[in-house]
């Protein structure tokens, strides 16, 4: 502004008539840089929110999208730029939780983003480096189940039982919670306590059940010769080994001369699918389907067959236990035998949970665990959306375990009897 006050200053020294047309034309360069100043002000309000953000890396997807990111971009300012907890989270930090609530709209319990801290966790997990309570969980309605304590083990000798809804741990509630992060609460050095708040089926008020945490040595399997000639095999786990196992009960089965097999899947939450494929193999048709993997539309299913040898003829009287702690690998061999024919199926509606799930690296520090697939029966029941229906449905109630009784094995029991 003083270089043109001195330049008016000179020119109107000169000549009025001057003055009056460079006043003009300075006039209308202050015009044109105003509009020209507005017009920068107002291209940058109105461009797009991501353009806004000058440290984002990679900002192109690498793949086509019709998806408008205009409403993320001015969530991710506004709240950089007003929350007053702005300054104690990191842009990647952003990032990560952007990427939990991308993994969430899967609506699928058994998706999860595990962010450097929650992947070290669980990949230690996997190893084995954790104490734990011996009780498999799920999601059931929403709601943090048991599937199934395991026999012997901490949860199952806190008096935890399957359907039992965990609906705290140790005082935290769980109902924003993943069943990952409910995992990851519960596990913990052994000799440690952790407190669950439990409901149980059939009770209106909750109880708090302090756990000590122990090394989990997961129980395989039990034999035992019934009367009546009836053979039976408590199977708890789809263990790595298991088919070898199960393989040796089997031949104890064949030396006792007996064609009567009970095979008790209750509270079994299931394990390597494998370990399924290869004892269904015993008992259906070489080259029938045991069951099939179905991964939408993002590529062909994977059929799973017998690959035999078939030990057993038609003489052989099958029944199965299953209940609602019957799930995953449980559920592939129930199906399967119940399907082709071979095996009756006596109790309750097993948990439903036939799902696959795949590991992820998406940076070295974070994974992706996600939903790839879904198991199907022979005839094309999807597990994981209703369970198995049991040929005979038998309940087994509190008041039958306060009472030490077993309905349920009761008419597995006459079934096997009155067979021929």
């Amino acid at each position: 502004m003083i270089k043109i006050k001195k330049i008016l200053n000179t020119v109107i020294e000169k000549t009025k008539k001057e003055y009056k047309r460079i006043l003009y034309i300075v006039v209308s360069l202050l015009l044109i840089g105003g509009v020209f100043a507005s017009g920068i002000y107002l291209g940058y309000s109105h461009r797009p929110e991501m353009d806004k953000v000058s440290n984002v890396t990679n900002k192109t997807p690498t793949f086509e999208t019709t998806a408008d990111f205009t409403a993320f971009w001015k969530a991710w300012n506004v709240l950089k730029e007003k929350s007053i907890y702005s300054d104690k989270i990191t842009d990647q930090d952003r990032v990560w939780g952007a990427i939990k609530g991308l993994a969430g709209t899967a609506g699928d319990p058994y998706t999860t983003f595990f962010n450097p801290e929650d992947n070290k966790s669980f990949k230690e997990e996997i190893k084995g480096s954790f104490g734990g309570i011996g009780a498999e969980i799920g999601m059931k309605d929403k709601i943090l189940t048991i599937i199934a304590p395991l026999k012997g083990t901490p949860a199952w000798n806190a008096g935890i039982k399957k359907g039992d809804r965990i609906l705290k741990i140790d005082k935290v509630n769980t109902s924003d919670m993943t069943i990952d992060q409910a995992i990851d609460k519960i596990h913990g050095a052994k000799g440690t306590t952790v407190v669950l708040t439990i409901l149980h089926e059939g009770d209106r008020e909750t109880k708090d059940i302090p756990i000590v945490r122990d090394t989990i040595n997961v129980p395989t399997i039990e034999t035992e010769s019934l009367p009546d000639g009836i053979f039976e095999i408590k199977f708890y786990s789809f263990t790595e080994n298991s088919d070898k196992l199960f393989a040796g009960a089997l031949q104890e089965f064949v030396k006792s001369g007996n064609h009567k097999l009970l095979l008790d899947l209750r509270g079994n939450p299931g394990g390597y699918l494998e370990a399924a494929v290869n004892i269904g193999s015993w008992f259906v048709d070489e080259g029938q389907v045991i069951v099939s993997e179905d991964f939408g539309t993002s590529r062909k299913a994977v059929y799973y067959r017998s690959h035999g040898p078939k030990i057993f003829n038609d003489k052989l009287q099958f029944v199965i236990l299953v209940d609602g702690g019957s799930a995953s690998a449980s559920e592939i061999l129930a199906g399967a035998l119940k399907e082709h024919g071979i095996a009756t199926l006596v109790g309750e509606k097993t948990f439903g949970k036939g799902s696959v799930q795949e590991l992820v690296d998406i940076t070295p520090d974070t994974s992706l665990k996600v939903t790839v697939a879904k198991w199907l029966t022979p005839n094309g029941i999807s597990i994981s959306a209703a369970g198995l229906e049991p040929d005979v449905k038998v309940p087994f109630t509190l008041k039958d375990y306060d009472a030490k009784r077993d309905p349920q094995l009761d008419k597995a029991v006459e079934i096997l009897k009155a067979k021929l």
